[in-house]
């Protein structure tokens, strides 16, 4: 059994993807809170799927150098959210209707673009990720986002919490909330940028959302929801990659499907906020009410 348990860590190529996962994981969980009490979650996903046309002019100028994916990923996801906002401002089209429109042409020439690269790599590896490929040079990268999201977040906890829950007030202290934004949606880039060798640009979104919803079920303290959504991404990261190993099941599924059970177990059974305990709750005070009014109607002296 124990053999059985320890065989994953024989393996470098084992090793090299778990250290992956617990940095991809820490990095989506602790920036999910952010995004999440933003209401960029559909933002993201948008984000995650425009990653795929530059991903695909990397691989026809540069071949499979993590650089030119790195960079053309960074660049189409930037030009889409940028557009978006340029096509709101000027027209009347909404935001969020314009990003949806981007997004989709995006993916849609990502995917005749990847048809027409020279370095034929399979679709589904850039649509739901090839963690057991995990490279030095993917680590590094992940590393260094890491490096540069989180302390920044930290530095700007203070303005970032004025602008999550009282944008008015923000602005009326200065705080410059639209540059707040675009940072926002330029570290999600990064984060998406970073989770791409693990789970793809079509299931990124579990990653970065599931472990902060997850924690929003359990917890009202402010700072449980990033440094516990890093963690819960971390530790559910790195436990679907071994069930994923264990089953001889793909590696971002695995790892998805794992925060998604976090989560429905969290909506179910959360002491304060779940589904069953405040029916419980429901029940038991209808039924202390019940009591109440029946011993009123009958006291003791009137009781058979």
């Amino acid at each position: 059994m124990l053999s059985f348990l320890t065989e994953p860590l024989s393996h470098e190529f084992m090793q090299r993807a778990l250290l992956g996962c617990a940095l991809i994981g820490f990095i989506n969980g602790f920036l999910g809170a952010f995004v999440m009490l933003r209401r960029m979650a559909l933002m993201a996903d948008a984000l995650s799927h425009s990653l795929l046309p530059g991903l695909a002019v990397g691989v026809i100028l540069f071949g499979l150098a993590p650089a030119g994916l790195f960079f053309g990923g960074l660049a189409a996801a930037l030009l889409v959210a940028l557009g978006a906002g340029l096509i709101a401002r000027s027209s009347r089209v909404r935001e969020d209707v314009a990003l949806g429109v981007l997004y989709v042409v995006a993916f849609s020439a990502g995917i005749i673009l990847l048809a027409k690269a020279p370095t034929r790599v399979p679709l589904e590896h850039y649509l739901f990720g090839n963690i057991l490929g995990l490279g030095s040079a993917d680590l590094w990268t992940a590393l260094g986002i890491a490096c540069v999201a989180v302390p920044l977040l930290v530095l700007l906890q203070r303005p970032l919490l004025l602008m999550l829950f009282e944008p008015n007030v923000a602005r009326a202290q200065g705080v410059r909330v639209g540059l707040l934004t675009y940072l926002l949606v330029a570290l999600v880039v990064l984060a998406m940028l970073a989770s791409l060798q693990a789970v793809g640009v079509v299931l990124a979104l579990g990653l970065l959302i599931a472990p902060a919803a997850t924690l929003h079920l359990l917890t009202d303290r402010y700072e449980l929801l990033h440094w516990g959504g890093g963690v819960l991404g971390a530790l559910g990261a790195c436990a679907g990659l071994l069930a994923s190993y264990w089953l001889d099941l793909p590696a971002g599924p695995c790892i998805t499907l794992l925060l998604g059970a976090c989560f429905a177990a969290a909506y179910l059974f959360a002491p304060r906020y779940g589904v069953l305990p405040r029916w419980w709750r429901r029940r038991s005070h209808f039924h202390e009410e019940s009591l109440g009014r029946w011993e009123q109607d009958h006291p003791p002296s009137a009781r058979p």
